[in-house]
This record gives C-alpha cells, structure tokens and sequence, in this order.
C-alpha cells in the first residue's frame, strides 16, 4: 500500500449535490520517486464510456456531441469558449483520478505518469466538474479552447501533447485517513503570471460568442480567467493498478474534417443561418 496526499475541494456544483456530498478530492504520490523503478502503470484500456466511470466536456453547463471514430472518442473544439471537464463515479467505491488537459495535470502543471500525478477524488455515486487549472489552495484559472500558440501548454514550453484530455482513475484500498494540515505545491510560478491575449481573454468573458476557425489552426487548452476555488489536502492509500481510463480528443471544425471526423457540410454558424430567414414559406 501506498500512502497519497489528497486536495479537497469545497466547491459544489449542482448536479454533485444532487448526488452527493459535492467535495472533491486531489491526490499526490509523495513516494513517486522511490517507487518509480518497481511500479508502473497498468491502465484498464477500453472504450468509454466506462459502465462506472464517465468523463464529459461542457461548454455552458451542457456536454459537447462525442464522435466515436478510430477507436478514439473526439468532440469539437469551440475556439474562445471556456469549458469543464465533468467526472461521474457510479461505483460503489471512492476512487482517486489523475486528470490531465493537453499532458498537463490540472492541479500542478506536472507532466508524469498517472500513477504519480496528484489526483482529484470522487466520493461514491458521486458527479463533480473540473473548471480549471489549479493555481494555488484557493485560486483557479478556467479551461479555454484556443489555438496552439496561446496555449498553456506553449506557455510552459510543453506541446507534444496538446488535444487530449485524458483521466485515469484509480480505486481506494481503504477509508481516508484523517485530514492533515500539510501545504500544498503547484507549479504554476511562472505561468500563472504569464498574460493572455487580449482577444482570447474577451471570448472567454463572453461565453456565448463561437468564432470561425482558420483551416491551418489546431486546438489547444488555454488558460484563462481566474475563479475561487478552495482546496485542501487529505491522506489516502490506492491500488496500484489503474481501474479505468477515459481518454477525449478535440480539435476544431477543421481538423475533424481532415481526420475524416465529421462530413464536409454541416450546418452554418449563425449570422450566416439568420442571413437565409424569411418571414413565408416559399410557394409550391
């Protein structure tokens, strides 16, 4: 057995409440290093989604279309909208779930296995959404959908891995352990201080705004807007086999075109839907 330190987060979202407690849990390996030689990831692989673990992308509170295609599962990018990530638990058990955008933890910016990532947890039958980059015990920044050069990961110099999301979740061996006081890292250091484009930063305010994508662009993660977000750390011991992982795909309009994704023709944006209004049916 191997002993975690867990972030708990105080936010509770409504569909959480609905069932249950709404507190969110994060792990974090302390013994990572030491064991990195006798451990390794062993990751249940299948197609999601799983019959107990569930992972979904919202924009405006609803989950985007998934197109299965490749074995893979993908959804659109909207460039300029913020989104969250939401992770159901309909097991019996609490599990521990290392959670990843772009091959960035989203609690430390950290770029390792899942067995050593820290790791948010879910209680059992519990729901709970992900809005952001964890930046500190009580501040994080929103997920936004960009293009490569604006992303997180460029800020950090890190982009073998920007358009995945992935979550690998792992069961409880025992009941946690009494809450320690312990202070937690992240690092966010020089990122957090990092500015935003001013046009990237104004989408992300007005969530309601969807923009054209030019044909070269791919889709990454940015980071965004700063929200409160209170968390503290627990004590938890885990199965070092992963139960199951949910992987996601996204990329814009575009690139799910080249991939053979998505059919060529597909309904206009908006202005240009308004602009064939007519207030009659045309004649027989």
């Amino acid at each position: 057995m191997n002993r975690f330190r867990l972030l708990v987060s105080f936010i509770a979202f409504p569909l959480a409440l609905l069932l249950g407690t709404g507190a969110f849990l994060l792990l974090r390996n302390d013994r990572a290093a030491a064991m990195q030689d006798s451990k390794s990831d062993r990751i249940t692989s299948g197609r999601r989604p799983y019959p107990r673990f569930e992972m979904e992308v919202l924009v405006n509170g609803r989950p985007l279309a998934e197109y299965h295609a490749r074995g893979r599962t993908y959804v659109e990018a909207l460039r300029g909208a913020e989104y969250e990530l939401r992770l159901r638990n309909s097991s019996p058990d609490r599990v521990a779930v290392a959670l990843s955008v772009d091959g960035l933890n989203t609690i430390d910016a950290r770029h390792t296995s899942a067995w050593n990532a820290s790791k948010w947890v879910i209680q059992p039958y519990q729901t709970i959404t992900i809005s952001g980059w964890q930046m500190s015990s009580e501040r994080a920044r929103r997920f936004y959908f960009t293009n490569e050069r604006d992303s997180y990961g460029a800020k950090l110099g890190q982009t073998a891995n920007l358009g995945v999301i992935s979550a690998v979740f792992y069961r409880e061996q025992r009941r946690v352990a009494p809450i320690t006081e312990a202070t937690p890292t992240y690092r966010h250091d020089r990122q957090s201080q990092a500015p935003k484009s001013k046009a990237a930063g104004e989408v992300g305010r007005d969530r309601s705004v969807v923009m054209p994508t030019p044909e070269e662009e791919y889709a990454a993660t940015g980071i965004g807007r700063s929200v409160r977000h209170d968390v503290r750390w627990v004590n938890m011991d885990l199965d070092s086999r992963a139960t199951a992982d949910v992987t996601i795909r996204y990329e814009f309009y575009s690139g799910l075109r080249r991939l053979g994704i998505v059919p060529k023709q597909r309904q206009p944006y908006p202005v240009q839907r308004r602009e064939d209004a007519r207030g009659f049916s045309p004649e027989p």
